[in-house]
C-alpha cells in the first residue's frame, strides 16, 4: 500500500536488486540502508557517554546500552516500515499531518538535534587529530570544515564506493576495539551483573539519558525512512511484507554491530579507568592518555585514536543526508547540498569554538555528553509522530502496527519522555537554586521554553487520538505539478530535448520547443530527481518523489500526444549538471530547451546553478527561455 495519492497495492516494475533474486541474494539486495544509519551510533558522542558511564559506574550502565539498542531496533524498524509502505520519509509524513506552524517547530528541533550530532563529530574528529598528530584542538575544529564536502566527492563515484568507504571505517572501528578488549581483559562476572537495571544516582541518570540519546538518535529515524525507499520492490501485499522483513534483518545486523562497538567502549572504560580508581575520566583525551600505562602497550592509544577519526568521518555522512531530508521534508525547500552541509557544520563549530576559547579544552568532554543529552531531549518529537503514522490503519492498511508493537513502542516513548522530564526538572531546579537573586532570569526564559515544549509534545500526542486519525493534506514535492499547455506552433528541428522542473516555466519551455519543431519533430521531456536518496542511490531509488515525477511527465506526454506531437519522457537521477547532458546526448538531440529562473548570485549559491555547466557539456544549440 502506497501513499493516498498512489494506487493501493499496485504492481510496478521492480529492480533486479530487489525482486528478481532469491535466498541470500535477495537479502544482500536489501542490505545497505541500516549500515548508513548505524554509523551514527558509533560517532564520538557515543564514545563520550560510554567512557563517562564506564569510568564512573563501572559495568553498572551496560544494561542501558542494551535497552537503548533494543529501543533503536524497534523504532528503526517502524521508520523503515513507514518508508516502505507509504513511500514517505518521517518529515514528509509530518508535513502532511500537521499545520505549517507545528511543522516549522518540529523542523527546528530536528535541526538542533542534527547540529548537536555534528558538534560531536567536530569535537571527536578534532580530538582524534590532536591525539594522533599533536594538532591543537582549535586547529582541528577548523580543519573539520573541509570534510563537509566528503560526501559530495564520494557521490561522484557511485553508491558502491560510498558503502565500501563506510564499511571500511566501521571495520576499522570494530577491529580496533576488539583488540582493545583483548588488552583490557574485563571481569566477566561483574560484566554480567551490569545487565541488571539500576541507577545509583542523578549523575547516572544524566549519563543514561545521554546514552539513550546517543543510541536512539532522532535524526536517524528521518534518515532510515528515506533510505529504504532506494530499493525497488514488488508493491503487492506479499512484496511489501517481504521488504519489511528484509529491512528488519538489515537493521538487526547493523544495529547489533553498533551495540558491540558501544559496549566495547564502556567495558574498556570500566575495566581500566574504573578499576584503577580513575572515576572522573569523561574526556576522550584523558582516556587516550591513560590507556597505555594501564594496559601496558603503546598500541592501545594508537588504535583508540585511529578508531576515533574513523568514527568522526563515518558519521559525517549520516548528518549530511539527514539534514537534507529533514529540510526538504518539513519545509519543502531544497538547497545546494554543499551549502546545506556547510551551514550544519558552521552551527556545530561555533559552540565548539566558544567552549574551547572561554572554558578551555578540558571542558570538551562535558560538551560531548551534553550534545547527546540534547539528542535525547528531541527524541519524543520524532518518536511520537512515527508511532502514530505507522499505527494508522487509514494510511498503512494491513501494514499498520499490531497491538503488541503499539504497546512496546508506546512504552519506549513513555520511558524516554519520563526520563527526559525528570532530567529537565532536575536541571531547571538546580539553575533556579544556584541563581539566587537572579533566579527570575530562569523563570522568564528556561521555564516558558520548557512549558512550550511540553505543550507541543502533548499536542502531537493527543491530536490523532482526538481526531481519530491524522487528517491528510495533499502537499507538493519540492517542485510543483504538471500545468496545462497553451496552443503550440510549427517545426524547425527534428529531435528536441526539453528540461522539465514542474514549475510555471514548463509551459514556456514546451511552447518554444514545439514552435521550433512542430509535429514533424520528436521530443524528449527530461527531468532529474536530485533528492538526497537519488544523489546517493541513483536509479536504484523508487521513492514518492520519483513516482510523482514520472506521473507529472506522463501528464505532459498525454497533452502533447493528444495534440498530435511525437514525444517520450525520461527521468534521471543524481546531479542534474551531469545527467542532463548525458540524456541529451543519448537522445541524439539537435536542440535543447531549458528554462531560466532569473536567479542572481546569492540564489545561485543557495539553490545551485545548472545552465552554465550544461551548456559546456552538450554540442547542440540551447534555447534558454524565461517566464515573462
Amino acid at each position: 500500500m502506497r501513499d493516498l495519492q498512489s494506487k493501493s497495492l499496485s504492481e510496478v516494475n521492480a529492480s533486479i536488486d530487489a525482486t528478481s533474486r532469491r535466498g541470500w541474494r535477495k537479502l544482500v539486495a536489501f542490505l545497505g540502508p541500516a549500515y548508513l544509519v548505524s554509523v551514527g551510533y558509533m560517532d564520538p558522542g557515543n564514545w563520550a557517554t560510554d567512557i563517562a558511564g564506564g569510568s564512573q559506574f563501572g559495568y553498572t550502565l551496560i544494561w542501558v546500552l542494551l535497552m537503548s539498542n533494543m529501543m533503536a531496533l524497534l523504532l528503526q524498524s517502524l521508520s523503515a516500515r513507514l518508508g516502505v509502505v507509504r513511500q514517505l520519509d518521517l518529515a514528509q509524513a509530518s508535513r502532511r499531518a500537521y499545520n505549517p506552524g507545528v511543522n516549522f517547530i518540529l523542523w527546528l528541533l530536528a535541526e538542533i538535534a542534527i547540529a548537536a550530532c555534528d558538534l560531536a563529530e567536530v569535537l571527536g574528529m578534532a580530538i582524534g587529530l590532536k591525539l594522533l598528530f599533536g594538532l591543537p584542538l582549535i586547529w582541528g575544529v577548523s580543519i573539520t570544515v573541509l570534510d563537509t564536502l566528503l560526501l559530495l566527492v564520494l557521490q561522484n563515484y557511485g553508491m558502491r564506493k560510498i558503502e565500501a568507504f563506510i564499511i571500511t571505517l566501521v571495520v576499522i572501528i570494530g577491529m580496533s576495539f576488539l583488540v582493545e578488549m583483548i588488552f583490557a581483559k574485563p571481569a566477566m562476572g561483574e560484566l554480567a551483573l551490569g545487565f541488571i537495571p539500576t541507577l545509583p544516582n542523578d549523575q547516572a541518570l544524566y549519563i543514561a539519558i545521554g546514552i539513550i540519546g546517543a543510541t536512539v538518535m532522532p535524526h536517524n529515524l528521518y534518515l532510515h525512512s528515506s533510505l529504504v525507499q532506494t530499493r525497488r520492490i514488488d508493491t503487492s501485499e506479499r512484496g511489501i511484507w517481504s521488504a519489511i522483513k528484509y529491512n528488519l534483518i538489515d537493521s538487526a545486523i547493523a544495529l547489533n554491530a553498533a551495540f558491540f562497538v558501544n559496549a566495547a567502549i564502556l567495558v574498556l572504560a570500566a575495566s581500566t579507568f574504573y578499576k584503577a580508581g580513575l572515576f572522573e575520566v569523561s574526556n576522550i583525551e584523558d582516556a587516550y592518555k591513560f590507556l597505555e600505562p594501564l594496559l601496558g602497550t603503546q598500541w592501545a592509544p594508537l588504535l583508540f585514536g585511529v578508531a576515533l577519526v574513523a568514527a568522526g568521518q563515518s558519521s559525517t555522512i549520516t548528518g549530511t543526508l539527514a539534514g537534507q531530508i529533514v529540510m526538504e521534508g518539513y519545509l519543502n525547500l531544497r538547497i545546494a547540498a554543499w551549502l546545506r552541509r556547510l551551514i550544519t557544520r558552521l552551527i556545530a563549530i561555533i559552540p565548539a569554538y566558544i567552549v574551547i576559547v572561554v572554558y578551555g579544552e578540558s571542558q570538551t568532554g562535558a560538551l560531548l555528553v551534553f550534545s547527546q543529552v540534547v539528542l535525547s531531549l528531541q527524541l519524543g518529537f520524532a518518536v511520537i509522530p512515527l508511532i502514530h503514522f505507522t499505527s494508522d490503519r487509514q494510511t498503512m492498511g494491513v501494514f499498520a502496527n499490531k497491538l503488541w508493537v503499539k504497546i512496546v513502542a508506546w512504552t519506549i516513548a513513555t520511558v524516554i519522555i519520563a526520563l527526559n522530564v525528570k532530567l529537565v526538572y532536575n536541571e531547571v531546579a538546580a539553575w533556579i537554586s544556584n541563581a539566587g537573586d537572579s533566579a527570575w532570569v530562569v523563570w522568564i526564559t528556561a521555564v516558558p521554553l520548557c512549558l512550550a515544549a511540553g505543550m507541543l509534545l502533548i499536542y502531537i500526542t493527543v491530536r490523532p487520538v482526538i481526531e481519530k486519525r491524522i487528517t491528510e493534506k495533499q502537499t507538493p514535492m519540492p517542485h510543483g505539478t504538471a500545468a496545462p499547455l497553451p496552443d503550440l506552433a510549427k517545426p524547425v528541428y527534428q529531435k528536441i530535448a526539453v528540461c522539465i522542473d514542474f514549475s510555471p516555466i514548463d509551459s514556456v519551455a514546451i511552447q518554444n520547443a514545439v514552435a521550433q519543431g512542430g509535429r514533424e519533430a520528436s521530443y524528449l521531456l527530461i527531468h532529474v530527481n536530485e533528492s538526497a536518496g537519488a544523489m546517493v542511490y541513483g536509479s536504484d531509488i523508487e521513492d514518492r518523489e520519483s513516482s510523482e515525477d514520472k506521473a507529472s511527465l506522463e501528464e505532459y506526454l498525454r497533452q502533447l500526444t493528444e495534440r498530435g506531437y511525437k514525444a517520450e519522457i525520461k527521468v534521471g537521477f543524481g546531479n542534474p549538471r551531469r545527467r542532463i547532458p548525458e540524456m541529451v546526448n543519448e537522445f541524439d538531440a539537435d536542440l535543447l530547451v531549458m528554462g531560466a529562473h532569473g536567479h542572481r548570485f546569492f540564489k545561485d549559491l543557495v539553490f545551485g546553478t545548472t545552465l552554465n555547466t550544461v551548456r559546456h557539456r552538450v554540442k547542440v544549440p540551447i534555447l534558454i527561455v524565461r517566464n515573462g
